[in-house]
């Protein structure tokens, strides 16, 4: 074997080696970070949970029992109504605690994505308290 072969043979196995480290710890829902945030990703998590156009998800920081932060990840959402969810509804959660149920007001004319995005929530909050 000569050195390009080898070369090859290298990369090769160190693509294959990341590609199985990625698939092992991308199914995990929670991961937590060095400042004690736990991140839930709602995207194995809640797969059947759909807005309008398909599944929204979602990653919900939070520490000390309370959300930080509901950060979008790509969806198919229409991207003018998804927008105003993205920019009214996901601040509406920091700071809730969750020790008792989440109540906030969806987006005038997004409601099957502001339903969808509550629904994220909650589930990454159940998963989140069972888990932790």
């Amino acid at each position: 074997m000569n050195n390009k072969q080898f070369a090859l043979l290298v990369v090769g196995i160190l693509c294959v080696c990341s590609i199985a480290f990625a698939s092992v710890f991308q199914d995990k829902p929670m991961r937590k970070l060095s400042n004690g945030t736990y991140v839930v990703n709602t995207t194995t998590l809640a797969p059947n949970v759909k807005g309008f156009r398909g599944a929204t998800p979602l990653e919900v920081h939070i520490k000390n029992n309370k959300i930080m932060k509901v950060v979008a990840l790509p969806n198919q959402e229409t991207p003018n109504y998804f927008a105003k969810v993205k920019g009214l509804l996901l601040p509406k959660f920091a700071g809730k605690s969750t020790s008792k149920p989440i109540q906030v007001d969806g987006i005038t004319g997004a409601t099957f994505s502001s339903k969808a995005v509550k629904d994220n929530v909650s589930a990454a909050v159940r998963y989140y308290k069972a888990n932790k």
